[in-house]
């Protein structure tokens, strides 16, 4: 939502910066309203348009993300959003409003401290030694009956854990002033670190989030003042703060800011990322398409936010901005199909197959699904048959024939057990010991 408001796993290995142009242009953007003043309008597209492109771009890794949303999840999403969005405005309503924003301030203090180290990672890896990056420091907390009953264990990297000291000073600087800027910077790192980290799974997954959150917009902010209450009383990093005005333009002793929720920028933010990837993974340029129309949506937004002078439901243009641009240039490459059912870690799989495998695949790219008439064929693809079928058992004397496919064997191999195997080659040892033993005894 925009609108306007009173000032209120796996080894610590970091990839290589990615965009750093990007980086450093969206840094000094976010610094400028402190020493100059910024036309608001433009200050927010830019800002916005930059923390997704940033954020898209450190989310082009070799693999996707271990945990991905599944189409259930994209269904129930806007429903889990009520929920909590309406919570949060009974505990606004019913409960002290000072009460309430200590105890989420503190929790979104620890979080944003996570979230500060975390993209600060990549930059200070690159400066420092390999050690410095690589190493890991383990600690365990031992376990606390009724609370952690069976401990927690967890590592960091010694650059982590060095970088984790002037964050946690600067989090709590905001905990105890709420300057616009610290919450501006906090709601920074969630941003990039959403985008970066949050996987959609399947394109399709992306489309049928972003149509239920077109509409769970609508409703809580024209149908309820659900949301803008929210918005306005909830004093944590949620939102992003825009000065309006000169520097010395104050209401009330106060500055007046615009502002732009982090929803605006994470959800979109994570479709036009999926999209990116599949251009990495196919050569196409569907990216340049989806960020247009992210650009082109919240500049919408902005316009007709200034023209009815109220909040407006940033996704309710959004959402059409980003879809339409991307399947629009799909349709015209005759690709819709293709896009709307790509699946990343599917395709990841047939890219990348296992490097320890006796006989792989061929090297080079898997030609399309589409193209090839194998779309059944890849989307009901399950990883592990295909590495046993690509691996089978070494130490087995008669393993099954590899070319099985061709031999018409596919179910013989399918079904092939080699406990199984192994019972029937010995009762067939015994079956023709004995008949040899009869037929020397005819003899005889």
């Amino acid at each position: 939502m925009a609108g306007d408001t009173a000032a209120a796993p796996a080894a610590h290995q970091h990839a290589p910066l990615q965009a750093p142009g990007a980086h450093a242009a969206l840094a000094l953007l976010f610094v400028a309203p402190l020493l100059v003043s910024m036309p608001t309008n433009a200050n927010i597209v830019l800002t916005a348009a930059l923390c997704v492109y940033v954020g898209c771009r450190r989310s082009d890794k070799p693999e996707p993300p271990q945990e991905s949303m599944t189409k259930k999840d994209a269904m129930k999403f806007p429903l889990v959003g009520s929920l909590v969005l309406f919570s949060l405005f009974l505990a606004f309503k019913y409960l002290p409003k000072e009460i309430v924003n200590a105890i989420l301030s503190a929790y979104f203090v620890f979080l944003g401290m996570l979230a500060i180290v975390a993209c600060a990672a990549p930059q200070l890896g690159a400066l420092a030694g390999s050690w410095w990056s690589e190493h890991e420091i383990e600690l365990r907390v031992p376990s606390i009956p009724v609370l952690l009953k069976e401990g927690l264990e967890f590592s960091f990297t010694p650059m982590e854990g060095l970088a984790a000291l002037p964050a946690s000073a600067f989090c709590l600087w905001y905990y105890r002033r709420k300057h616009w800027f610290a919450n501006n910077v906090l709601g920074l790192a969630f941003s990039l670190q959403g985008i970066e980290h949050l996987s959609l799974g399947a394109v399709q997954n992306g489309v049928i989030l972003l149509c239920g959150l077109f509409f769970y917009d609508i409703f809580w902010v024209f149908g309820t003042p659900v949301m803008v209450s929210v918005a306005k009383n909830f004093e944590a990093p949620i939102k992003l703060l825009f000065p309006r005005g000169g520097l010395d333009d104050l209401v009330d002793g106060k500055r007046q800011f615009s502002m732009l929720g982090l929803g605006d920028i994470v959800i979109p933010g994570i479709f036009v990322a999926i999209v990116l990837r599949y251009d990495v993974a196919h050569g196409s340029r569907y990216f340049r398409s989806a960020f247009a129309g992210y650009v082109g949506g919240l500049a919408a937004t902005i316009v007709v936010m200034n023209v009815f002078k109220a909040a407006q439901p940033a996704l309710l243009y959004i959402v059409p901005g980003v879809l339409l641009a991307t399947f629009a240039h799909a349709a015209a490459r005759k690709e819709v199909s293709k896009l709307f059912h790509w699946q990343e870690k599917v395709c990841v799989c047939l890219l990348r197959p296992p490097t320890d495998s006796s006989s792989p695949p061929p090297a080079t790219a898997v030609p399309t699904a589409a193209a090839r008439k194998e779309v059944s064929k890849l989307f009901h693809w399950q990883e592990k048959v295909c590495v046993c079928q690509l691996r089978p058992p070494t130490d087995s004397s008669s393993p099954p024939p590899r070319h099985c496919s061709a031999r018409k064997e596919v179910s013989k191999l399918f079904h092939w057990q080699e406990k199984e195997h192994h019972e029937a080659k010995e009762a067939a040892k015994e079956a023709a010991g004995s008949k040899d033993g009869a037929a020397d005894k005819k003899e005889s």
